[in-house]
């Protein structure tokens, strides 16, 4: 359906167009002011806690579930929880009553959204529910709507002002429900104590994966990793460099510790020089080179690695050399 001539915005109308959507995203954000003063009311965050209490000790998942752009929320509130360390599944409403009921578990906690309290599509699951004492926790606004007084607990929204211009398009509440599911999900995630290296077991793959791969994971190990003695020859140290190919060789004491470093650019300050091919690397060497341990993140190794304008790094672990990586081992690995 066409829109109608009377109804279509000039294009030489940017100005007003820019005030609607600067208009839309203050409404927004008055609305998640709203929804962080209701963390300062007594019985809001008490029933907040109750919930967080309720998800930690449960056995089984999390069900979410939702109806039109809650259903959509409800989706996204389904994946973060999931990938932050709470078991999460969505349950579409319009199947719930074709069989996938069969989804929840009397171990399982059911989370139910719905702005207006009352959609029908939601009544097969709160009903299997009661049957079946499974918890229900509600995300409405309306207190003494259908889902508010079925659920065990009840967690009450602000009243916001939609930005759509008819107040009818959902638009400040979605955004708000999205939020305390955010809120929701943090929360929990620190209550389980999911660390970065748990994070990557749920996300192996992307830049986001690559960020949160381990140095150890990247480096390069055994007689790939180019070392010499102190007391090698600076043309031993070169041949060492030349069949790694790291562009440096670390310099290790007898007992395989780091020491110092000699790399290309030392070789060249070198070789402009007097000194003799024959001379001790010792002498020509990098003291105290930067290393970093096996566990640091790949993303914090390419950190220092910008930050001090370095292309190789060695590996260490209590003091010993066991690895090295270079520049372009995180690049390929996605790293930046």
């Amino acid at each position: 359906m066409s829109t109608p001539a009377s109804k279509i915005v000039p294009f030489g109308s940017g100005g007003r167009i820019v005030e609607t959507a600067c208009r839309s995203l203050s409404i927004a954000a008055s609305g998640l002011n709203a929804l962080e003063a209701k963390f300062s009311e007594r019985e809001f965050a008490a029933t907040f806690l109750r919930v967080i209490g309720v998800i930690m000790k449960v056995r089984g998942r999390v069900i979410v579930t939702g109806i039109g752009k809650s259903g959509i929320v409800a989706r996204k509130m389904t994946a973060t929880l999931t990938s932050t360390g709470t078991p999460a599944i969505f349950l579409h409403p319009a199947d719930a009553g074709h069989g996938d009921l069969g989804m929840i578990t009397p171990d399982d906690v059911v989370l139910m959204l719905s702005h207006s309290g009352e959609s029908t599509e939601l009544g097969p699951i709160i009903h299997y529910c009661k049957r079946f004492a499974i918890p229900l926790v509600a995300i409405t606004a309306q207190v003494q709507s259908t889902v508010a007084m079925a659920a065990d607990m009840c967690v009450l929204m602000p009243e916001v002002e939609e930005a759509c211009p008819n107040s009818l398009a959902p638009t400040t509440s979605t955004t708000v429900q999205m939020a305390l599911g955010d809120a929701l999900a943090i929360s929990l995630m620190e209550m389980r104590g999911f660390s970065a290296d748990d994070f990557h077991k749920f996300h192996p793959n992307g830049r986001l994966g690559a960020q949160l791969v381990k140095v150890r994971e990247l480096m390069a190990t055994g007689d790939d990793v180019p070392m010499v003695r102190e007391d090698a020859s600076l043309l031993d140290a070169t041949i060492e460099m030349t069949r790694a190919r790291l562009g440096g060789t670390a310099i290790v004491d007898r007992n395989g510790r780091l020491i110092g470093a000699f790399t290309d650019g030392d070789l060249r300050r070198t070789v402009t020089g007097k000194q003799n091919l024959t001379e001790a690397v010792g002498r020509s060497m990098t003291l105290t080179p930067f290393a970093v341990g096996p566990d640091e993140l790949a993303s914090e190794a390419m950190h220092l690695m910008h930050e001090r304008n370095i292309m190789l790094l060695f590996v260490c672990e209590n003091g010993r050399l066991i690895g090295a990586v270079h520049m372009h081992d995180l690049l390929h690995a996605g790293v930046a």
